[in-house]
């Protein structure tokens, strides 16, 4: 990465303009071209730099209000089987492994939404069925206290 590499993604991290040629604009700021942005994107991205680049919906605004992590016990034979079958879940947007202690046995985690809580459960039960894994916990957000990604200064 050079100096323009960090500029762009610092111009990028927030979001691009909401225009016909969002990358034209963000040229123009940075007093480059249009296909210099792209060429600088797609580097990163094959990079392994930026993992993503995509939208982002304000769900509370289209009425998914309910947000719930779903923890699951699962052999860790079969953490990858049943990974992939729970990401395979639209509702799903986080699935992680994450190491289990002798206080929390739990070692699967899937973020789920829903417009209600009654949705996120009936999604869990829908989750269990699929995979097998019934010995599972429902943890409801109570309010978002800050959400952001990760950030560059």
């Amino acid at each position: 990465m050079d100096d323009m590499d960090v500029k762009l993604l610092k111009l990028t991290q927030d979001g691009i303009p909401l225009t016909p040629r969002p990358f034209a604009d963000t040229a123009k700021s940075l007093g480059i071209s249009e296909e210099e942005v792209i060429t600088r994107l797609k580097k990163m991205m094959s990079m392994g730099i930026i993992h993503r680049f995509g939208a982002s919906i304000a769900h509370r605004a289209i009425g998914i209000i309910a947000n719930a992590m779903c923890v699951w016990d699962v052999p860790s034979e079969r953490v990858d089987e049943v990974g992939r079958i729970i990401a395979s879940f639209d509702e799903v947007t986080h699935c992680y492994e994450r190491l289990r202690s002798n206080k929390w046995k739990y070692n699967v985690f899937t973020m789920v939404h829903g417009h209600d809580k009654g949705e996120c459960r009936v999604l869990a039960e829908r989750i269990a069925k699929a995979t097998g894994m019934y010995d599972y916990e429902i943890l409801f957000s109570e309010r978002e206290l800050k959400k952001a990604g990760v950030r560059i200064e």
